[in-house]
């Protein structure tokens, strides 16, 4: 755009540009507009790809003209929930404004018109992943999910034990390479088995499997086929997967080759561990870096010397999380034994705010339902979604200021409420 142009569109007052929806044959636009906002000149623009994860009404743009200067979109998908429950939940994604229209709104309109349809729709939840911290907290986001991993000096660690307890080892279990074909077709079932028992996962939709094996390219993205083994148990079964990469790397005539894994499942633990030792044991490798297996991986312990790692140096938060329907969420998942405590939530937006009291019985059934009872503890929607999955805890978010405990002990009864065996993760992009 040029100087003129920019001048002309600056005229214009956010009313005049408009929002809407964009049909199929649209997408391309949409997708030049989002290579633009992400700084992505020369890409192609993805139609293709993208036309996997077109739903109607919920690819958004805001139009200047005829030239789109703002994206949005959003997706139904599954969030596994303490206790194993799958919530339909909007998966936010591919949200920009380009430059030259910055500081006029056009966010928050997209974001306003998206999370009032999503909860018309019976979404109780929205998710997404922030490429900018300071943004999404003004519109009720709070961060619930850790990207956490680990770097691995196998000269060091003296690699995986080998006096770990006999429940470890996977009896009669077989590893396989398998290609990308293959990967197709074991991948997506054994997926939807492992999200069940993972609170934070999210599902795997098609164009996942697509990119991930190869067969389609997103855009702004490369690609490089990866290794892929498969863990089979005495039956035959699938239980387990890892596709890694490998740096090769010599110094002098000696191998300092790096193996990057980039997805690990295990549905047991004796299948992980088989996994982790294969990894561990590659020929020619010296490193392994895991920069994606969870914020409560056991790896470290697994090691005969758990000094030898390091956290990874991108370790942060990952998942955003923003409750749009807040007894429809909190009766979905499972609580870690009985209690009570009152929460007075504010919500500019309006979604969530009230007094609510929050209970659950012995068995880790509960609700939340209004009340005009004292409340326990004062927080925003940011922070009750930063705290909905459990993996952050109201203890932590009191010290920092960001829930206030108006009763003695009360940030800690919600601790035992929501806690979880395992911490909530999302090993995946959307």
């Amino acid at each position: 755009m040029s100087t003129d142009e920019a001048a002309e569109s600056a005229t214009k007052t956010t009313d005049e540009i408009e929002i809407r929806a964009l049909g199929e044959d649209e997408v391309g636009v949409w997708g030049a507009a989002v290579n633009t906002g992400f700084l992505l000149t020369g890409q192609p623009d993805g139609a293709e790809y993208r036309r996997l994860r077109h739903y109607p009404g919920r690819m958004v743009g805001a139009f200047d003209g005829g030239r789109c200067v703002g994206t949005f979109r959003s997706m139904p998908f599954e969030l596994t929930l303490p206790g194993g429950a799958l919530l339909p939940v909007s998966a936010i994604t591919g949200v920009t404004v380009t430059q030259t229209h910055k500081r006029r709104g056009l966010l928050s309109r997209m974001m306003a018109r998206d999370l009032a349809a999503s909860r018309d729709r019976g979404e109780a939840v929205a998710i997404l992943i922030a490429a900018e911290y300071a943004i999404y907290g003004r519109f009720g986001f709070g961060p619930a999910t850790e990207h956490h991993g680990w770097l691995v000096d196998l000269r060091r660690s003296g690699g995986i034990r080998t006096d770990l307890p006999a429940s470890f080892a996977a009896v009669g279990g077989r590893l396989d390479l398998v290609d990308m074909t293959e990967l197709a077709k074991i991948g997506p079932e054994l997926h939807e088995r492992w999200r069940r028992g993972r609170p934070g996962a999210i599902s795997r939709d098609e164009a996942y499997w697509g990119a991930a094996t190869g067969q389609l390219k997103p855009p702004g993205h490369s690609w490089k086929e990866p290794f892929a083994v498969v863990h089979r148990d005495a039956a035959g079964v699938v239980t387990g997967l890892a596709t890694y990469q490998v740096e090769d790397h010599w110094d002098g005539s000696y191998p300092d080759c790096t193996l990057k894994v980039r997805d690990l499942l295990a549905l047991d633990r004796a299948t992980e561990v088989s996994l982790w030792r294969y990894l561990c044991s590659v020929d020619w490798v010296s490193k392994v870096q895991a920069p994606n297996v969870g914020p409560d991986s056991p790896l470290p312990l697994l090691l005969v010397d758990p000094r030898g790692t390091k956290p990874y140096e991108e370790n942060t938060d990952f998942t955003w999380l923003r409750v749009l329907d807040l007894p429809a969420a909190f009766a979905a998942r499972r609580y870690a034994g009985a209690g009570r405590v009152v929460l007075e939530v504010t919500d500019p937006a309006g979604y969530v705010a009230g007094r609510w009291a929050l209970t659950a019985d012995a068995e880790g059934a509960g609700q939340a339902v209004e009340t005009a009872d004292e409340p326990d503890l004062a927080l925003d929607a940011r922070a009750l979604g930063t705290l909905y999955l459990g993996a952050e805890s109201a203890s932590r978010l009191a010290a920092g200021g960001l829930v206030e405990e108006l009763r003695p002990g009360a940030a800690f009864a919600l601790d035992r409420l929501l806690s979880t065996p395992l911490k909530a993760w999302n090993p995946d992009s959307f």
